[in-house]
């Protein structure tokens, strides 16, 4: 029997939130309070797991970065750092004044309050985390910069298998029984008259924040150019095969040759490009970040709820922290950091629900755009590195500079 392809996790979604909306009115009563139960349960296993997920990806994170000691990656791990929190900043400002103009703020959280309308499940499964969302974030610094000053490969080891098993948790437990968590949610809110106002909300923050990811690249290889003396748009201009290639994949990793090979063409040395390119894959996030504190910003206004710029800042600073350790999967930087939404922002299990469907139909934007920020960097990294006195890459290819 030939081997049917794997839907990609953005279909699955997109299958299950239609099919919540279309039937929520048809199904019987006793089918809803099913699907609504396994929510329940599956809500209180996410609660559990969250901290874990937190120790088990920033941990060996922060372990691997400070145990490699050096001078472009200091620079490189700052400036991923600082354009991913920058990004959150600006995506906070554009969306604290412009989504209060978009959303009715008023008829969304009637809509959203209905919960004692909603369909009870016919039993819930209390699983209390082992430790709350602080608790784990802060552990996770200590011991990761313990092992990094320290040694302690014993402990390396295990937390790197520990780091494995949470990653492998991720991609066979949680992500694929999240288009049936959200097929679950969008039955209930059909079934109370929610899910077409919040559909055609998602359909106006989705646009919203699409042409922010193109401010932010304009921005990005606007400053890079400026720093090597270069035309932003000839750069960026070079660097679309990466962006069209991490949309097919929704996947950093797997975009990481066509990034480097094309951060070669806009004359980035080779030796550095080997050496940022990879490493932004995994810890620059400013495409995932701005999406992630815009819906956080539109959900709090459908939820009518009060929030201020100093508890947005904090947000963006831990959430920064987070998207280093989101781990390679689709949807793993919501998972990780769905921790800092529920402890910071005070989001519930709907609202985290809400979050993780309205990510993930931007996935692979939110990867494009972060790809194709890593050639920015890695063209200002390079830029330092041949004016620095320590060129710790060697310089394979000056005559590519152009």
């Amino acid at each position: 029997m030939p081997h049917l392809p794997r839907l990609p996790l953005l279909a699955r979604i997109a299958i299950a939130i239609s099919l919540g909306v279309l039937l929520g009115r048809l199904l019987p009563e006793w089918l809803v309070a099913a699907f609504t139960t396994f929510n329940a349960v599956f809500s209180s296993l996410l609660k559990f797991l969250i901290p874990l997920i937190i120790v088990g990806l920033v941990m060996p994170a922060i372990a691997d970065i400070g145990r490699s000691a050096g001078r472009l990656l200091l620079i490189t791990v700052c400036l991923a750092y600082g354009s991913t929190v920058l990004s959150g900043f600006f995506s906070y400002g554009v969306s604290a004044g412009i989504f209060p103009h978009l959303i009715n703020s008023s008829s969304a959280s009637s809509a959203l309050s209905a919960d004692s309308a909603g369909i009870a499940p016919y039993f819930t499964i209390a699983i209390p985390p082992l430790l709350d969302v602080m608790s784990a974030l802060v552990f996770s610094f200590i011991a990761g910069l313990g092992m990094a000053y320290m040694g302690l490969p014993q402990m390396k080891r295990l937390a790197d298998d520990f780091k494995r098993l949470v990653e492998r948790t991720i991609a066979v437990v949680i992500i694929p029984l999240l288009p049936l968590y959200i097929f679950g949610i969008f039955l209930e809110m059909t079934r109370t008259g929610q899910a077409w106002h919040i559909l055609m909300t998602f359909a106006t923050i989705i646009g919203v924040i699409f042409v922010m990811h193109l401010v932010l690249l304009l921005t990005q290889y606007g400053i890079a150019g400026l720093i090597v003396h270069r035309n932003p748009l000839r750069l960026l201009s070079t660097m679309l095969p990466a962006y069209f290639t991490a949309l097919g994949t929704s996947s950093s990793a797997a975009t990481i040759p066509v990034t480097k090979i094309q951060a070669v063409k806009m004359g980035v040395d080779e030796a550095v490009a080997s050496f940022t390119v990879p490493l932004c894959a995994t810890i620059h996030m400013s495409g995932s970040c701005m999406k992630i504190t815009s819906c956080a910003v539109a959900l709090m206004l459908m939820r009518d709820l009060p929030f201020t710029t100093p508890m947005f800042i904090g947000f963006v600073m831990m959430l920064g922290v987070m998207m280093v350790a989101s781990p390679g999967v689709p949807g793993g930087a919501i998972m990780a950091s769905l921790g800092v939404l529920s402890s910071v922002l005070g989001f519930g299990e709907q609202d985290c629900a809400l979050m993780i469907a309205l990510y993930i139909a931007m996935d692979s934007f939110g990867t494009a755009c972060n790809v194709t920020g890593d050639g920015a960097i890695s063209l200002i990294v390079d830029k330092i590195n041949k004016k620095g006195p320590a060129q710790e890459p060697q310089r394979k290819n000056d005559s590519s500079q152009s």
